[in-house]
C-alpha cells in the first residue's frame, strides 16, 4: 500500500503539464528515432542528453526514458516494412513481420506490434512499482564489500553485451577501466595518467565519450555506407481483425512474462530475449510451420518480450544502479550527472523524483500507444528523409552538446576522437559498450574494494564472511554461466535466421 501511495504522489508530479509535455517529447523523438534505421535509443540519449541539462533533472530524466522505450515501440516499423532490422533484437520481429508485410498485412503487424508493446511496457511498469522499493529496502544493508560484490555481478553485463567474442568484449572493458583513471584518483585525490597535463585533472567526460561512440560514429558509418532514403508501398490499416486478437492473446502473455523476468538479470538483454520468446511461441504453437511465413504471434511474442525487457530494466537501473542495455547504461551516465545515483538510497534520498519518473512511464506508455497507431503512416514516410539532409543536423547537435557540459573544447576534441574510434571498432566489430559500462562502474568498483579492504585490515576474505556479498559472488558467477549459454542460444537462432550478429 505504501507504494501505491508514492505512485499516487509521483502521479501529481507527473501530471504537471511540463512533465506532461516532457513525456510526450520523449516518447515522440523515441519513436521517430525507432522508426529511423541505424540511430538507436542509445544514440539519441547520447545525442539529447546535453540538451537537458537546461532542464531540472526530473524533467530531464522523464524526457530521456520516454525516449527509451518510445524507441523500443517505434523499432518495429523499419524491421516489418523494410525487413530492416536496426538491432539484433529486431531480428525477431522480421522473420514473420515483413512476411505478413509482403502479404498487405503490414499494418495489423504493426499494430499489433504496437499493442503488445504496450501491455508489456503496462506490465514492467507496475512491477517497476513494486519490485523497485523492495530491492532497494534490501540494498541498504550494503557496505563497501557489498557494493564491490554487485559491482562485479553488474559486470556481468558485459558478457551479453559484448557482440560474439568475449576476448574482445573483456579487452574493451579493460581498455574503458584504463580510461576511467584518467583525473584525480577516487581515493586518493592524486592526478594519475594525466600526463602533466592540468586540463585532464578533470578526466573525460562521460558524454563526451558516449557521443562520439554512438552518435558522431554512426554518422561516420552512415557516410561510408552511402545511406539513402528507403521508398515503401502502401501499408494499409493498422488496425488488427478480433481473429488477430485471439491469435495474439497468449503470445503477448508469454512474451511479457518471459522478457520482465529476464529483463531483472543482470546482462540480459532484449536481443536475447526476443529470441527466446519467438522460440517459445514456435514451440507453444499447434502449428510450427506457419512461423517465418507470416505468422501474427512471431512478431507479438518479441515485441512484447522487447519491451517488457526494457521495463524490467529499470528495476536493477535505480535499485541497485545496474545497466541491463546500452541505452540504460547511458541513461546511468545522465543520472550521474544530475548527482542522482542509482542504487539503495536513491529511493530514500529522491523519492520524489523516483516516483514522479515511474508515474511518467504509464503517461508515456498510453502516448506511445497513441503515436504508434494512428500516426505509423507518418513514421513510415520518415524512412525517406535523404541521410544528406540528416547527418549533418546529427553530427551539429552532437558537437555543439558536447562543448555545452562543461564549455571545454577538449570535449569536443574527444567525442571527435571516439567517433573516429567508434566508426573503427563497428567496422572491425569490436563492441563499444562494455567500454561505456566498465568506464562508468569501474570507479565506483576501484573505491568499494579500496575501502572494503581498509575496513577489514587488508583481510581479502571478508567478501565471503559477509552473507550478502558472498551471496552477490554466487549470483555473480550463476550469471556467468547462464549470460554464456544464452549467447550460444542467441547466436545459434541468428545463425539460422539467416542474420549475422554484429
Amino acid at each position: 500500500m505504501e507504494a501505491l501511495q508514492m505512485l499516487l504522489n509521483g502521479f501529481s508530479l507527473a501530471l504537471e503539464p511540463t512533465n506532461i509535455l516532457m513525456a510526450a517529447l520523449g516518447a515522440f523523438i523515441g519513436t521517430m528515432v525507432g522508426v529511423l534505421p541505424g540511430l538507436g535509443p542509445a544514440s539519441a540519449i547520447a545525442i539529447l542528453l546535453p540538451l537537458t541539462a537546461v532542464l531540472p533533472p526530473t524533467q530531464a530524466i522523464i524526457m530521456l526514458a520516454g525516449i527509451y522505450y518510445g524507441a523500443m515501440y517505434g523499432g518495429s516499423s523499419t524491421a516489418i516494412l523494410l525487413n530492416i532490422p536496426g538491432e539484433v533484437a529486431s531480428v525477431p520481429t522480421c522473420l514473420d513481420g515483413y512476411p505478413m508485410a509482403q502479404q498487405g498485412r503490414g499494418g495489423p503487424a504493426l499494430g499489433i506490434a504496437a499493442i503488445g508493446s504496450f501491455f508489456a511496457g503496462i506490465l514492467g511498469i507496475v512491477a517497476l512499482t513494486f519490485f523497485a522499493p523492495l530491492f532497494a529496502d534490501q540494498a541498504l544493508k550494503f557496505g563497501p564489500p557489498e557494493y564491490f560484490a554487485l559491482m562485479l555481478l553488474a559486470l556481468t553485463v558485459v558478457i551479453s553485451l559484448g557482440g560474439a567474442s568475449i576476448s574482445k568484449a573483456l579487452a574493451m572493458s579493460f581498455f574503458g577501466y584504463l580510461l576511467s583513471l584518467i583525473g584525480m584518483g577516487t581515493i586518493t585525490n592524486m592526478p594519475r595518467l594525466t600526463f602533466g597535463s592540468t586540463t585532464l585533472w578533470g578526466g573525460l567526460d562521460v558524454i563526451s565519450i558516449v557521443i562520439g561512440l554512438f552518435a558522431i560514429s554512426e554518422v561516420l558509418n552512415g557516410i561510408e555506407e552511402k545511406k539513402v532514403a528507403i521508398s515503401m508501398g502502401n501499408i494499409g490499416s493498422v488496425f488488427p481483425s478480433l481473429k488477430d486478437l485471439r491469435q495474439s492473446a497468449m503470445a503477448i502473455l508469454r512474451g511479457s512474462g518471459l522478457g520482465f523476468i529476464m529483463g531483472l538479470l543482470p546482462g540480459c538483454s532484449p536481443a536475447v530475449t526476443t529470441f527466446l520468446a519467438y522460440d517459445l511461441e514456435k514451440k507453444c504453437s499447434k502449428t510450427p510451420e506457419r512461423f517465418g511465413k507470416g505468422a501474427i504471434e512471431g512478431v507479438a511474442a518479441p515485441e512484447s518480450a522487447n519491451n517488457a525487457t526494457s521495463s524490467a530494466g529499470f528495476i536493477p537501473l535505480f535499485a541497485l544502479g545496474i545497466p541491463a542495455s546500452p541505452p540504460l547504461a547511458v541513461l546511468l551516465g545522465g543520472l550521474m550527472i544530475y548527482g542522482l545515483t542509482p542504487g539503495p538510497m536513491l529511493f530514500e534520498q529522491n523519492g520524489n523524483f523516483v516516483w514522479a519518473v515511474i508515474a511518467s512511464m504509464f503517461i508515456g506508455n498510453v502516448m506511445c500507444l497513441v503515436l504508434n497507431l494512428p500516426l505509423v503512416g507518418l513514421w513510415a514516410k520518415l524512412t525517406q528523409i535523404p541521410y544528406g539532409i540528416l547527418a549533418p543536423i546529427i553530427l551539429l547537435i552532437s558537437i555543439v552538446g558536447t562543448y555545452t557540459i562543461r564549455n571545454n573544447m577538449l570535449d569536443v576534441l574527444v567525442a571527435l576522437l571516439f567517433g573516429v574510434l567508434g566508426y573503427f571498432l563497428n567496422k572491425y566489430k569490436w563492441p563499444v559498450v562494455p567500454l561505456i559500462i566498465c568506464y562508468i562502474l569501474g570507479p565506483v568498483l576501484e573505491r568499494s574494494l579500496i575501502q572494503s579492504f581498509d575496513m577489514a585490515f587488508k583481510n581479502p576474505f571478508i567478501f565471503v564472511q559477509r552473507p550478502i556479498s558472498l551471496a552477490l559472488i554466487i549470483m555473480t558467477v550463476v550469471f556467468v554461466i547462464i549470460s554464456v549459454k544464452l549467447r550460444r542460444r542467441t547466436r545459434d537462432s541468428i545463425v539460422n535466421s539467416g542474420y549475422a550478429q554484429e
